[in-house]
């Protein structure tokens, strides 16, 4: 009777219950740590804390936004000089083209002459100095026509060498415009975190953030957003007239909105703010911030005069235009039109006058 209770099957089907009571207990457990992990990653922030976080968002975005002004200034040259080569390969072929037809009408007219033996010819004809004189002006052809075979040749290869660099510059082009693609997607996913951060703000607290960088004494904005504007009285005066100019224009741009990557006449980035100002003054600068600190003569912060260019943290990521009494001009960030604030609000690590 005992070797009818089957005690190893009841005990398999015990184990199991159990392990399987374990495994969902366990399972449990680590969905329980999980949703404490994702909770504990997303705290209940206090304001100043997300302040704080949305400052580094826009600084790590104004970073990228520099990297992808290089990238970008970059590929614009590269498919410039894409452009020449394939125009330069154009006209070579027209020319190959060209010779290879001269070459056609010589090789036809020497097979009309049915390519006798010489001293035969000079041998059989009438006129055997008109046919000497013939030959002579038909050896000078020759050499005319190996002159031009060496000038295809010439041609031929210099096409290989233009479609090769020109093959070389396309897929520079491609590696560029990827680089250019990540870098505008690295931008939008640190403004879109920064807003995000923004929306859990209260509006009194929003409002506060969207006036941190301080609006100048001469500057006054108005309800749609737009500023009136009266140059500071008692600062220095620019050292010259295109540095006025700058000046005025960065006054003119005051209100307008931050968008990366613009450089006027509607909208600007830091650097392209600066960009445009001395552009209206005739004074052409690179693109970037790191490449505009190159522009010019460095000069110390007891030096500034209206019109330096004044650069920021140690990446020199941000840039702004002196204009006297210890404010600039900038583009700050987005959401942030162009406006005057206090030259020491941000770490500067040093000073430019282009001209």
């Amino acid at each position: 009777m005992a070797a009818h209770r089957k005690p190893k099957q009841r005990s398999l089907a015990g184990s199991t219950a159990r392990t399987t009571a374990v495994a969902l207990a366990l399972a449990g457990a680590a969905g329980t740590t999980a949703l404490e992990g994702t909770a504990q990653a997303e705290p209940n922030l206090t304001p100043a804390q997300i302040k704080s976080k949305v400052d580094a968002l826009y600084h790590d975005a104004e970073t990228a936004t520099e990297t992808y002004n290089g990238v970008k200034e970059k590929s614009e040259r590269t498919k410039k000089s894409l452009d020449a080569l394939r125009d330069q390969a154009a006209r070579r072929t027209e020319k190959l083209n060209e010779a290879r037809e001269s070459l056609g009408s010589l090789a036809a007219a020497q097979y009309r002459t049915g390519g006798m033996e010489p001293a035969l010819q000079v041998a059989l004809t009438s006129d055997p100095d008109g046919y000497l004189e013939r030959a002579a002006r038909a050896g000078r052809a020759g050499e005319r026509q190996s002159v031009k075979v060496q000038g295809a040749r010439r041609q031929l290869a210099e096409i290989t060498r233009l479609r090769g660099a020109a093959h070389q510059r396309f897929t520079e082009l491609a590696s560029e415009q990827a680089e250019l693609k990540k870098h505008k997607a690295e931008i939008q996913q640190k403004i879109a975190g920064a807003e995000e951060l923004l929306a859990r703000l209260s509006g009194d607290d929003r409002a506060r953030y969207a006036a941190q960088d301080g609006h100048g004494d001469g500057e006054r904005a108005d309800r749609s957003g737009s500023a009136r504007t009266e140059m500071p009285r008692g600062g220095t005066r620019a050292p010259n007239a295109r540095a006025a100019q700058a000046v005025s224009f960065a006054y003119s741009a005051l209100g307008k909105p931050y968008v990366w990557g613009a450089t006027g006449p509607s909208s600007f980035d830091c650097s392209g703010l600066t960009q445009a100002a001395w552009r209206s003054a005739g004074v052409a600068l690179p693109r970037t911030t790191y490449t505009q600190i190159n522009a010019g003569q460095r000069v110390s912060s007891s030096q500034l005069a209206p019109g330096d260019l004044l650069f920021f943290y140690s990446g020199i990521t941000h840039v702004g235009l002196y204009i006297g009494d210890g404010k600039m001009i900038h583009a700050p960030r987005p959401g942030a039109p162009v406006r005057i604030a206090p030259i020491d609000q941000m770490p500067l690590t040093g000073a430019t006058r282009p001209a």
